[in-house]
């Protein structure tokens, strides 16, 4: 049912978090911007009926873990000085939005800031950065930053499973509290500032995956969109999170979700599939998951760099003496690169492995190439991190101590924080770089490598002497597991754990002409210098403002409690079908006609048993002996199945296999289409080898049709399997009069012409022939067949089978698009309203002769 408040959204059988958590103290009414919604209770679902006004303004709202700012105190004042992180790429998002927008950032700072300051501290970075800081309490922080994020996603998210306790830590139910409730407080944070109409809202990365659920839950039409910058890992590996559906929810409560690989959103999409039952499809070049309604669209894009920052580094006077500095230091010497940060993923051990196995199989290199590997600080001190850092520096001492010698140190081992200028340097001077992480998100190393190499040589050119110049040439290593792989074709790849094949794609790449590492610089530097961070920025805004582009034609009602709350999107003119309103008309009306469907619609499609209830016979008989109904059962199961499950209900009207046999009650005959059906000669055998080499499918040989289900196949073998029947059998049966379609789960071959529409309007028409049209019609179904009903009942009026004056209720079982009207929540609604009508009948004994002989004569016309 919807929702109007978020006080009781964490329903998790882990305890009350939000009840027991208050955010902290909120923002002054000083700091309050425009669009802050004054009543925090009032939910989109208060005006989820209403359209949305038109968008007047557009400010955008980036939010992350942490804030792009560096936090310093001055050593005599004691007060907080801030200033920007040149080198966070959140900070230059602000690159690809029109000069007009407003920015606001919001998030947390690397620093801990006492419960006393942070009013002025909030107030600070507002007026001076548009950043809103999320200040989280000591233990939610250490729980869920270091605890949650570090020791159980990000491991998980980068293949690491705890298999023992040597090897990551197990799933802790208290760390994932502290998850949720700091995501909690961002959401908190966000409501206080944000305008739901106008304000275009990114999440950035892991450390925030739940707080779409409690945005969406605020405000119906919020625009999200939420970017994960790490790997996402295949379904085998994600499933083993206790907390899996929680955090793919989250996620698919945006509008629009971003990787940096087409990899990693495969394993997304096929988590959903897997775990949530959802399809995808690409339409027009975007791939889009239908989510209740709600499209959520995939992006697939890398981040890139900002190039004025890294060329007006390289262009410092410093930065050029420092590159002629270390010219001259590593004077014909072949420099081969690494920057990486100190952790278990980066294959900072394995890098030292193969240039070890460089120089054992090539001798000559001895004494003319040098590996400097810069290594960042690490970001956390697990045990993990501790074990690499000791395996790193045991391989460079082990490395130096057998093939150095007096004046040749093979391995430059730089374990510091190397100030910009510096770092810049080494990227100019480097003849290779090589990025050898076992897992990675992005890794931009590659991208700013490739742009200090091409102005490398103007900047040593200030220094050096006139007429010198340096190549712009540049060549890679980089390892396929890296987002930025794909991206770089000119980069060697490798397979960081063949070390023998990393050394010789080293000696491959340092040997290689100059003339062709210029072709696969140039080729490079194209790529990076147009697809940078404002092009980044620039392309995922665009594609999120077309996403949120329905928000304004839809309605909207929120369901779920908890982590499971979900937003079902639907039609303006999509109401749900009122019992009371429907048994009103029932009783004005003079004749009736019913329609309904069977499984999914008076039988839950989950039910084992497929019988109908005790419930259902009474209702059905009731409404059989009502002298003015005429109610049929419309279904694409076999005759003999519908004739014996619904045996007691004798004066029912039934149609199986959608119409290709009907009969008006069980004292008539079945009547049959005559149609050509030898095409099931061609369509049986070719089935039967897709259900002998997809386990867990099977075939259904009907009279008139065939069927192939895969619903208990592996879900993406299943959905591949059934495409490549489905294109097989088109192929096969393109001159024959048959039509083959996909369903839930199934594909079906029938004859053309036979749907369920047609046996509606047979019937119809039946009784517009005896001049006893109804001016009463309901119609009920769930799947994609029954669309054909609703189709035709809504022309029927246009065509002189109903009266202008008739009552029609199509009506779809299930919130979903559909072409019908109207709907009821599950099968437990429909058995509700026909036990409303079945009470509201008058039950006498019907006179079906003359109805009989009209139906007959219409059928065998058809």
């Amino acid at each position: 049912m919807p929702s109007s408040s978020c006080g009781n959204l964490l329903n998790l059988g882990s305890g009350e978090i939000t009840d027991v958590l208050q955010t902290p103290r909120g923002l002054p009414r000083a700091l309050a911007l425009h669009g802050i919604i004054p009543d925090f209770n009032s939910s989109g679902g208060m005006d989820s009926d209403r359209p949305a006004s038109p968008v007047c303004h557009e400010r955008r709202i980036i939010v992350a873990n942490m804030l792009p700012l560096i936090a310093q105190r001055d050593r005599e004042t004691h007060r907080w000085i801030f200033s920007w992180d040149e080198d966070s790429i959140l900070l230059h998002l602000k690159d690809g939005f029109p000069r007009e927008t407003e920015v606001l950032y919001i998030g947390s700072l690397k620093v801990e800031i006492e419960a006393n300051e942070q009013e002025e501290v909030a107030q600070t970075l507002l007026e001076e950065f548009k950043c809103v800081p999320t200040f989280l309490p000591r233990d939610i922080l250490e729980s869920f930053y270091y605890g949650f994020c570090k020791q159980q996603l990000w491991p998980l998210f980068h293949y690491m499973l705890p298999m023992c306790v040597d090897h990551g830590d197990r799933f802790d139910k208290q760390l994932w509290q502290a998850y949720v409730s700091a995501n909690k407080i961002f959401a908190d944070k966000i409501i206080e500032v944000v305008n739901p109409d106008d304000d275009y809202i990114w999440i950035h990365d892991y450390h925030l995956m739940v707080l779409p659920t409690f945005l969406r839950k605020r405000h119906y039409r919020i625009k999200l969109g939420f970017f994960l910058h790490s790997p996402f890992p295949s379904s085998e590996i994600y499933r083993t999170l206790p907390v899996r559906d929680e955090i793919l929810r989250g996620l698919l409560n945006c509008d629009l979700v971003g990787f940096h690989t087409f990899d990693y959103a495969r394993h997304f999409l096929s988590c959903c599939s897997r775990m949530l039952g959802l399809n995808y499809e690409s339409k027009r070049g975007h791939i889009g998951l239908d989510y209740f309604g709600r499209t959520v669209y995939i992006k697939i894009l890398p981040a890139g760099v900002h190039m004025g920052r890294l060329e007006s580094v390289l262009n410092l006077s410093s930065t050029s003496e420092k590159i002629e500095e270390l010219r001259q230091k590593f004077n014909n010497k072949i420099i081969l690169l690494g920057v990486d940060d100190m952790d278990i993923f980066k294959g900072i051990s394995l890098k030292l492995l193969a240039f070890e196995r460089l120089l054992q199989l090539h001798e000559k290199l001895h004494g003319k190439v040098v590996l400097i590997q810069i290594v960042n600080p690490a970001r956390s001190s697990s045990k993990d991190v501790q074990e690499a850092k000791r395996e790193t520096y045991t391989i460079a001492r082990r490395i130096n101590e057998v093939h150095g010698f007096p004046d040749y140190v093979p391995v430059v081992l730089i374990d510091r924080h190397v100030p910009r200028g510096e770092k810049t340097a080494y990227y100019a001077v480097a003849d290779c770089c090589i990025v050898n992480a076992v897992r990675d998100g992005m890794n931009l190393v590659p991208y700013k490598y490739i742009v200090c190499r091409q102005g490398g040589s103007r900047a040593v050119g200030t220094v050096a002497s006139k007429g010198q110049d340096f190549p712009r040439t540049s060549m890679l290593v980089v390892s396929e597991f890296i987002g930025c792989s794909p991206s770089l074709s000119g980069a060697i790849r490798v397979n960081p754990w063949d070390i023998d094949s990393v050394a010789e794609a080293v000696n491959t790449a340092i040997t290689m002409s100059d003339a062709e590492k210029q072709l696969r610089h140039e080729k490079h530097y194209r790529y990076v210098s147009s697809h940078n961070v404002a092009y980044w920025a620039q392309s995922f805004t665009r594609d999120m403002e077309r996403a949120c582009k329905e928000h304004y034609y839809k309605r909207y009602r929120g369901y779920g409690f908890g982590l499971k709350f979900r937003v079902i999107s639907l039609s303006p003119s999509f109401r749900k079908l009122s019992i009371d309103h429907v048994v009103s008309t029932y009783k004005k009306s003079g004749r009736r006609a019913l329609f309904l469907d069977y499984d999914g619609t008076i039988v839950p499609q989950s039910s084992l048993i497929r019988s109908p209830s005790t419930e259902v016979i009474d209702a059905l008989n009731s409404l059989c002996d009502d002298p003015k109904n005429t109610v049929f059962i419309i279904s694409g199961r076999g005759k003999d199945v519908l004739s014996n499950w619904l045996s007691p209900c004798e004066k029912l009207g039934l149609a199986a296999e959608h119409g290709y046999f009907m009969r008006l009650n069980k004292l008539s005959e079945w009547q049959s289409l005559d149609l050509d059906l030898d095409w099931k000669g061609i369509v049986e055998p070719i089935m039967k080898v897709y259900t002998e080499t997809t386990d867990g499918s099977s075939m259904e040989i009907k009279e008139s049709a065939s069927v192939w289900h895969y619903q208990h196949a592996d879900p993406d073998f299943g959905s591949c399997q059934s495409k490549e029947l489905l294109d097989h059998l088109e192929t096969v049966l393109a001159n024959e009069p048959a039509v083959v379609c996909s369903g839930q789960q199934i594909v079906e071959v029938k004859p053309q012409g036979v749907t369920k529409g047609t046996a509606l309007d047979k019937v119809l028409s039946s009784m517009a022939t005896k001049g006893e049209a109804p001016d009463f019609v309901v119609c009920i179904g769930d799947d994609r067949s029954d669309e054909d009903m609703f189709e035709r009942i809504s022309s029927a009026i246009s065509c002189s089978s109903l009266p202008p004056s008739a009552q029609v209720f199509a009506c779809t079982v299930g919130q979903k698009p559909s072409k019908a009207k109207w709907y009821l929540d599950d099968t437990a609604d429909v058995v509700r309203l026909l036990q409303g009508l079945a009470d509201a009948s008058n039950p006498k004994p019907p006179d079906v002769t003359h109805f009989k002989a009209a139906f007959d004569s219409v059928f065998k016309k058809i």
